[in-house]
């Protein structure tokens, strides 16, 4: 049952009495001034359905509450001190200076309704109604886009953790699993809570371990029974199943039919790094920066530094990339918008989008790479997209092929090569230039030309380095790890943080 403001305080009100104590501007005096316009009783009806059993806190409260825990990265216990003994956090959720607060628990089950929700990211979103409504943003037409990786929030395990942990947790969560497991896994006492007890520093013991483990997978995923599992049961099947193959490559020797592996070499794609929080992945945000956990999306007013939008997605798959993610974070703007990104935002598809949607793009254009160091690029190469032709650096005229099921068309120079005096500018092919011609050639060639303009430079130089403070903002205070396991609860999480970043700023 929800619980209603009663205006009952105990003790005198503390924004009343201690008003001139609270700095003018902040997050604590933009709640204490605009909380019952922000946090209305109504806008939490849907997440108490029923009229019965005992009045909760009033919603206000633990709102106010959960958009300052997110600002200053505190844990539930450590909220509810704040709440307790700072006058500031007593005047932003509306406590009278004698009120000792409430259970921390209460802060984990109104989380945890605002996440089941229909609308889990509520608080942000009327914070930027709220913005809006003052003005600042009236005449701002530009929007930055950014993205950043953010540290999961359980440790990284190795295959031997990852195997032993999956199999224990089909064990325990599919029906008639440990009579199985009783018969056919025999790689390691699955009661024991430890690792196994081998030579971890002999490579042979430990190859032996791993192509047990995996073998008792196997033997465990192939007897289960056929039956229907609930969801609990199938996101183990399911996460085993993962788990067993994505480290895992058939051993030296072997045909792959005679049951032997070892670990894989490298990094699989969209690698799971734990069985705790399967939502993790192994990120590359660049050549040189490999991360586990989740990417944080943004889009930003760059002359306030305000949060226009945010998202956080899995970290790996071409729908979560920040080019796929751009359009979301941009879907409820106007047209005629300035749209800066870096290279990661300017793919064809992309600009083809948010042209039709009628904005200006000021987005870096990705970098020609040329086929031999130093050598020739494709804007050294004429390219007639009407005509269907190519002609190279030599002067040689090539038609371009169907269109792959990307849109993707080839030009093959073939045997044009092999007497041509810039061949070793060109191409190291042994059976000549292969030149590919993208979908979107023709727009990302006129990007790259815009680029080189002037105005388009100091426009990029001036208002992009802001995103990046902006972003910095968004993960200061240790927030740049993730406080909860999974997207459902981090994307509110970091939805609350942005609501109280907003005022803030």
């Amino acid at each position: 049952m929800q619980g209603e403001w009663d205006g009952e305080l105990v003790g005198p009100d503390v924004w009343e009495t201690c008003r001139e104590l609270i700095p003018a501007g902040s997050v604590f005096a933009f709640l204490a001034e605009h909380r019952e316009v922000l946090f209305p009783g109504s806008m939490f009806a849907d997440m108490y359905p029923s009229a019965n059993g005992r009045p909760s806190l009033p919603p206000q409260v633990l709102a106010a509450a959960v958009v300052l825990q997110s600002l200053h990265g505190l844990s539930d216990f450590d909220t509810v001190q704040e709440l307790r003994c700072d006058l500031r956090w007593k005047a932003a959720c509306g406590l009278g200076l004698y009120d000792t607060a409430f259970d921390p628990s209460l802060l984990t089950y109104f989380r945890r309704r605002l996440q089941r929700s229909s609308d889990p990211n509520r608080l942000f979103t009327k914070v930027k109604e709220v913005v809006a409504a003052t003005g600042v943003l009236k005449g701002k037409r530009r929007r930055a886009l950014d993205s950043t990786v953010l540290d999961d929030a359980v440790a990284t395990q190795d295959t031997v953790t990852q195997l032993v942990a999956a199999i224990r947790r089909v064990i325990r969560d599919v029906p008639g699993a440990e009579r199985i497991a009783t018969a056919w896994c025999t790689a390691h006492d699955y009661t024991d809570p430890g690792k196994p007890r081998i030579a971890w520093n002999d490579e042979a013991a430990r190859a032996a371990l791993v192509d047990a483990l995996v073998t008792d997978a196997l033997n465990l995923l192939g007897r289960l029974p056929e039956r229907q599992l609930d969801e609990k049961a199938a996101d183990a099947v399911g996460l085993l199943a993962l788990v067993a193959g994505q480290d895992v490559e058939v051993a030296d020797g072997s045909d792959g039919r005679d049951g032997r592996w070892r670990i894989a070499r490298g990094t699989v794609y969209d690698r799971v790094v734990s069985t705790v929080d399967p939502e993790a992945r192994h990120i590359h945000k660049n050549r040189t920066r490999h991360q586990e956990g989740f990417r944080a999306h943004g889009a930003f007013e760059p002359e306030t530094g305000l949060l226009t939008e945010v998202e956080l997605t899995v970290g790996s798959g071409p729908e979560n990339h920040e080019a796929a993610i751009a359009q979301t974070l941009l879907a409820d703007e106007a047209e005629d918008l300035t749209v800066l990104g870096d290279t990661a935002y300017g793919t064809g598809d992309l600009r083809k989008a948010l042209e039709a949607d009628g904005h200006t793009l000021v987005i870096k254009p990705p970098p020609l790479r040329p086929a031999v160091p130093g050598g020739f690029t494709a804007d050294d190469f004429h390219v007639n997209t009407t005509a269907g032709t190519v002609t190279c650096p030599a002067g040689h005229t090539v038609p371009l092929g169907r269109p792959d099921p990307n849109g993707a068309r080839t030009a093959q120079f073939k045997k044009r090569c092999d007497t041509c005096p810039l061949r070793e500018m060109c191409t190291r092919s042994k059976t000549g230039r292969a030149f590919q011609v993208h979908a979107h050639y023709d727009r990302l060639k006129a990007a790259r030309q815009g680029a080189a303009d002037p105005d388009w430079q100091a426009e990029y130089r001036r208002w992009r380095p802001p995103v990046e403070r902006a972003m910095a903002w968004l993960v200061a205070r240790g927030n740049r790890r993730v406080p909860y396991r999974g997207v459902l609860k981090n994307n509110t999480w970091l939805h609350n943080r942005a609501a109280a970043l907003n005022p803030a700023d």
